[in-house]
């Protein structure tokens, strides 16, 4: 009568060890999941400030380039306020880009001409 006690224990305890055996995989599994999306969160952190730092200077330079000519423009023909002058300039790189017309200008040139204004509207947003 003991013998078969011992087997139901022994039963008992192997699915014991087998569910720590699994619990063990799935945290090994999960920590590897968790290093690769921190690996790649990383990754596109670095990618994100490469292309801020590239858009600030290219900003800066069409800025010195132009004259300042978004933020204080000469207005030889328009009279429209600043704010919808920078608007227009948007719409009119949106409408490129939906058009999808890459032989003035690359998508993605069109993209940092966008990121730009946009970036031009805030400025001029924070001015007033």
């Amino acid at each position: 009568d003991e013998v078969p006690t011992l087997r139901r224990y022994d039963n008992m305890t192997d699915g014991f060890s087998k569910q720590k055996q699994y619990n063990s995989k799935t945290t090994n599994a999960n920590k590897k999941a968790n290093e690769t999306i921190q690996s790649s969160l990383v990754q596109n952190q670095k990618m994100i400030s490469e292309v801020f730092n590239e858009m600030k200077e290219l900003v800066l330079s069409k800025n010195r380039q132009y004259g300042d000519s978004v933020l204080d423009p000469k207005r030889y023909f328009s009279s429209a306020p600043t704010d919808e002058q920078i608007k227009v300039r948007i719409d009119d790189k949106l409408n490129r880009l939906v058009l999808g017309n890459d032989s003035l200008e690359s998508d993605d040139d069109i993209i940092k001409d966008l990121i730009g204004y946009l970036t031009l509207l805030l400025v001029y947003r924070r001015k007033k």
